[in-house]
């Protein structure tokens, strides 16, 4: 028999069908998202982009992380929504995960974007990539557009303040800012507090090398360990929290407090929950 009629195994193939079975395709599919034809939007996302790497990820989600999720039901199957988590663990694993669980929510599937730091689109390739799997630089004018666009948008008020925290600082919230209250009140948008509970245990740092990330241009250098550990995600999905327009930025300061004080709540129960950390 010639060789030309031994079939040829495709190893990237097998590992897509691997990936991306029916069931998460099919997930995929159903989320509300304006792409155009070729299946992009206007920031660079990308619906092929998202099903391989939401394949990888469930892996992770599952397996490795064991995520466990409650109140996955107060996320609105559409329109606009501010999904508002804790912020932790040197990488933005926990944007990863709660995106993960929006998208694996079988009862309403949403495409999370989530608003990312500046640094991020300036690595080579991580840029382009992080755009075509939903995440967009966290500039107001960006979230305002994609809440008129009727998405589902993940804001960490507390930015690198929190993720970058030190161990000891582990579950205590930092400083939020105010820029997601704003944009709520001007678009009458529910917010979703959202407590992360386990992030903090996988990538605990103990130092932060100022000198070396001024030097490299990066928001912080801990000392760490060099890649995520195995600790067990639990994620909170609190109610929608509505706001009214107020007067002046005391008065905004003061609506931040009463998310701030929710989420707090819910990491202290969260806390008390947990039964395992690894």
């Amino acid at each position: 028999m010639s060789l030309l009629h031994f079939p040829v195994f495709d190893l990237r193939q097998h590992l897509l069908d691997r990936l991306v079975t029916p069931d998460l395709e099919a997930l995929v599919d159903r989320m509300p998202k304006p792409v155009g034809s070729f299946g992009y939007d206007p920031w660079g996302y990308n619906n092929a982009t998202l099903k391989i790497s939401l394949g990888l990820v469930r892996l992770l989600y599952l397996h490795y992380f064991r995520v466990e999720t409650h109140g996955l039901e107060n996320i609105p199957d559409t329109g606009r929504v501010l999904v508002i988590p804790n912020h932790s663990g040197q990488l933005p694993m926990d944007g990863v995960l709660v995106g993960a669980a929006m998208a694996l929510n079988t009862n309403g599937p949403r495409l999370a974007r989530a608003m990312i730091e500046r640094f991020f689109p300036t690595v080579p390739w991580l840029g382009n990539y992080l755009n075509a799997i939903g995440a967009v630089i966290g500039d107001p004018l960006n979230c305002e557009r994609m809440l008129d666009a009727e998405e589902a948008v993940i804001v960490f008020p507390e930015g690198v303040r929190g993720s970058g925290k030190l161990f000891r600082h582990r579950y205590q919230l930092q400083r939020f800012g105010n820029g997601f209250m704003h944009l709520a009140m001007k678009h009458g948008t529910p917010i979703i507090p959202t407590a992360v509970i386990g992030c903090e245990e996988t990538m605990p740092s103990l130092y932060d090398i100022k000198p070396l990330a001024r030097l490299l241009g990066i928001p912080y250098a801990p000392v760490a360990p060099p890649l995520p550990l195995p600790a067990r995600v639990t994620l909170w999905f609190g109610k929608p929290m509505h706001f009214k327009p107020v007067t002046g930025e005391a008065a905004v300061q003061k609506q931040v407090e009463v998310v701030k004080a929710r989420m707090r709540e819910m990491i202290e129960h969260g806390l008390a929950q947990r039964t395992r950390k690894f």
